[in-house]
């Protein structure tokens, strides 16, 4: 499983944990989530990137039911549905910067999602590797799109 993190040395991606502890009541659960440092992937594709760092809050198809969406504040997106809400275009720059960290809007609170362009500039010292990683998911979520 994987953790979430929310400075920009920790990751959702690492290894979350999901917990459950029983209330003193009884029956009722609640889920917490562990953080840990993030790692390179050992490889760039997007797919592989996506299952790394994305799924576990994602889910391996991307509609939004990885393990961990119960134990976040906000549902997290389908993000298969990402260019039929954009009038059958997929969004290639909000998408690239929502990744990055770009478009956050600060009236809305913080946000679950990790910024991942500071997160991929700390796994290497060689900047177009971020670049790299970034695009590849990328296109890897634009090849997801619902038709």
């Amino acid at each position: 499983m994987k953790r979430i993190s929310i400075p920009l040395t920790l990751i959702f991606g690492g290894f979350l944990v999901l917990s459950t502890t029983a209330f003193a009541a009884g029956d009722e659960n609640t889920k917490t989530i562990k953080k840990v440092n993030a790692r390179p992937t050992a490889t760039l594709n997007g797919a592989d990137l996506f299952k790394e760092y994305c799924a576990v809050c994602h889910g391996n198809d991307a509609k939004g039911d990885g393990p961990a969406a119960d134990a976040l504040k906000k549902r997290p997106a389908d993000l298969t549905q990402l260019s039929r809400k954009n009038n059958g275009t997929f969004p290639e720059l909000h998408v690239m910067n929502f990744i990055k960290g770009q478009d956050v809007v600060a009236a809305h609170g913080s946000r679950d999602m990790p910024v991942w362009g500071s997160i991929f500039s700390q796994m290497s010292s060689n900047p177009d590797l971020v670049q790299v990683r970034t695009y590849a998911l990328l296109k890897y979520l634009e090849e997801m799109q619902a038709k």
